[in-house]
């Protein structure tokens, strides 16, 4: 079983999102696509508080509960606290059985800046594969190169997207049409988040 986790706060899920899980899933001929939401991401600042949990699940389900290789894991949820991927690798592969090297693990290439200040980091490298995919304005000159060496890039769709514009959109009552799923939309209108009326 090859497998990818997909970590994020989602909040809210959106179209790049599940075309990037796709392109990767078919890139590396991997058997699923596992999604886990953030149960309280360590790098969120608390100035930007997130949406509740139980409404950024709900609305990623609607989203993939029809596709057989996308799944969803309330494994960082279960757990509690906040959400360390070394954790929650360590636990993946314990329960599911997966091997280090069946085992991939996917970040932005904002992430990859800022991935020796995360937990253990040597041992996610050690214990997963880790794929990058990259961000606009992103330069592998501004990573240290051997980090850069132990990570896989791959050539996935470059969505110039965000969750955060997204809710800025829905905040001045722009169109999202083409930029989350048609439940997603009309889930965050009928909760009123984002700003919306």
């Amino acid at each position: 079983m090859k497998v990818c986790l997909f970590g994020g706060t989602f909040d809210p899920p959106h179209n790049a999102h599940f075309i990037i899980a796709e392109a990767i899933r078919e890139s590396l001929d991997l058997n699923k696509i596992v999604f886990i939401p953030a149960y309280k991401p360590p790098h969120k600042f608390e100035i930007n508080p997130v949406t509740p949990v139980e409404h950024r699940i709900a609305m990623l389900k609607l989203c993939i509960d029809d596709i057989p290789q996308f799944e969803y894991s309330d494994i960082e949820i279960q757990r509690g606290g906040v959400s360390y991927t070394i954790d929650t690798i360590r636990e993946m592969k314990k329960t599911q059985g997966i091997k280090a090297r069946d085992l991939h693990f996917l970040i932005g290439s904002d992430s990859l800046a800022e991935f020796k200040s995360w937990k253990q980091w040597e041992d996610i490298l050690e214990e997963s594969h880790v794929i990058v995919a990259r961000r606009p304005r992103f330069e592998k000159s501004d990573i240290d190169s051997d980090l850069i060496s132990r990570v896989t890039f791959l050539n996935l769709p470059r969505m110039e997207i965000s969750s955060t514009e997204i809710r800025e959109r829905f905040n001045s009552v722009r169109m999202t049409r083409f930029y989350v799923p048609e439940a997603v939309s009309e889930y965050i209108q009928k909760y009123k988040f984002y700003g919306t009326k």
